[in-house]
């Protein structure tokens, strides 16, 4: 027999976006809420991420908007070096467990239930003692549908033979003899990791083998540093940006003015990159990473044998002396099964993002509408869905539906002034707190007024030409 519970808000999922949701909801309203995860703690996927995980943007722009996460210092060593902090997954563990139990918990209005399978319709039921609950709620909050798939949990999409020395990255760590070498599999942000660690921990960068399928478009760290003492990187990045795409005559030609002024960077100057996921890193990282020239690019892994690894155009030889990192879990894959939905659809909200890059702030301001607004055709309207990035041309319609969401804000008082009070967007406060006697700033300004438009057309224009 299940146990009855009542709410305002079930949400179910207690990484992230779940908790950021939560956070503003508690702020804005007097709501009762319902928290269900299957993770023992919340965080979502932090709980079994790689040992050696940090964030890849800085603290300040990630968690709940409560409760900072950063130490609101720079760092004065190591390749993030003159950058902003970047908390490490335990701290990040340790932060989501301090929210929910300092500020969600200690509220009176939250309830908590983790170890929990929701299997739908409002039940669900706890993983070790089996107990069955069956929630009343009046609304739905799927914060599970931005989960993506990690190493450690995912199944590769290749044959791997026995005898093969094969591991996640999360077992790194636990490498107890030196390899014949390594090889590192995935082109995304977690390869990055691999690669950047062995070479951190004295591997000679001969020793490492990079499989990778698609080269990306990478984000320099550099230009999103939330502080005021960066304002003046920001808006130049800014103003560079929409330049670049205004003046584009082409998609190409966009993406070259884009890395001319110092938005995007490449791992190979020579190589042109077909992927885009928004993956940041800084430029002492990247000069590390050009250290590894023994560089695959085959396209994807088809087979790993015990003397050859098989590849969509070609092999090439390996041992079982050799170790294989796996790092191919993908974002495309863990959102390819997955339609977009409207985020307000009657008693459910299903959080996606509404500002590209920022997970956190794109929850928190959704439920910032839902408490402040009526009518799911406005909250649709001011929580436009911005897509996901896979290929490089995803760029066109992520940037198209974010410049038009920022253009939406802009034109709604209340809004802009909680965005620009909202430690999680980073960017709004530092802005508006120009000097508008300081003539350089000005100037900086005033090319991003006269581009975003132009810009916008141009997005708009390559974008139908994608469609065709």
């Amino acid at each position: 027999m299940s146990k009855g519970l009542k709410t305002d808000y079930l949400i179910i999922g207690s990484g992230v976006v779940g908790m950021a949701f939560a956070d503003t909801l508690l702020t804005e309203t007097d709501a009762d809420i319902i928290i269900v995860d299957r993770y023992a703690m919340p965080g979502g996927h932090w709980n079994v991420a790689y040992p050696f995980v940090t964030l890849h943007q800085p603290s300040s722009f990630f968690g709940v908007s409560s409760m900072e996460l950063s130490r609101g210092t720079i760092d004065q060593i190591g390749l993030n070096k003159g950058l902003g902090d970047l908390a490490s997954g335990a701290e990040v563990s340790a932060y989501f467990d301090e929210v929910m139990r300092q500020r969600f918990l200690a509220s009176g209005r939250v309830r908590y239930f983790p170890m929990c399978d929701y299997t739908g319709n409002g039940q669900f039921n706890h993983k070790l003692s089996g107990e069955e609950f069956n929630v009343d709620y009046a609304h739905l909050v799927d914060a599970t549908f931005m989960t993506i798939s990690v190493p450690s949990t995912h199944t590769p999409n290749f044959d791997i033979a026995e005898g093969v020395r094969f591991m996640p990255i999360n077992d790194l760590p636990k490498v107890t003899a030196s390899p014949a070498g390594y090889v590192v599999i995935g082109g995304g942000k977690t390869a990055i990791d691999a690669c950047l660690w062995l070479l951190q921990q004295g591997v000679d960068a001969d020793a490492i083998q990079w499989i990778i399928s698609r080269d990306a478009w990478l984000l320099d760290r550099a230009n999103a540093q939330p502080s005021e003492a960066f304002v003046e990187t920001i808006i130049n990045t800014q103003a560079g940006q929409f330049e670049a795409i205004a003046g584009a005559q082409s998609i190409d030609d966009m993406f070259d003015r884009l890395e001319a002024c110092g938005y995007l960077l490449r791992l190979d100057p020579s190589v042109r990159p077909s992927m885009f996921h928004a993956a940041t890193i800084s430029q002492a990282e990247l000069a590390q990473l050009r250290r590894i020239k023994n560089i695959v690019r085959m396209g994807h892994v088809r087979a790993i044998e015990t003397d050859r690894i098989v590849l969509t155009q070609g092999e090439i030889a390996t041992s079982p002396q050799h170790l294989h990192i796996d790092c191919s879990a993908s974002l495309a894959r863990s959102f390819a099964h997955k339609d977009i939905v409207p985020i307000f659809q009657g008693n459910v909200i299903t959080p996606q993002p509404i500002r590209a890059y920022q997970p956190a702030f794109s929850a928190s301001m959704i439920a910032y509408v839902e408490a402040n607004y009526d009518s799911d055709e406005e909250k649709n309207r001011l929580c436009a869905h911005v897509p996901l990035p896979n290929q490089d041309v995803d760029f066109i319609p992520m940037t198209l539906a974010m410049m038009m969401n920022q253009f939406n804000w802009s034109q709604d008082a209340n809004l802009r002034a909680w965005i620009r009070d909202n430690r999680l967007d980073g960017f709004s406060k530092s802005i508006a707190n120009i000097d508008k006697n300081d003539s350089e700033k000005m100037d900086i300004m005033k090319r991003i007024r006269d581009n975003a438009f132009p810009a916008v057309e141009k997005l708009q224009k390559f974008a139908a030409s994608l469609d065709k």
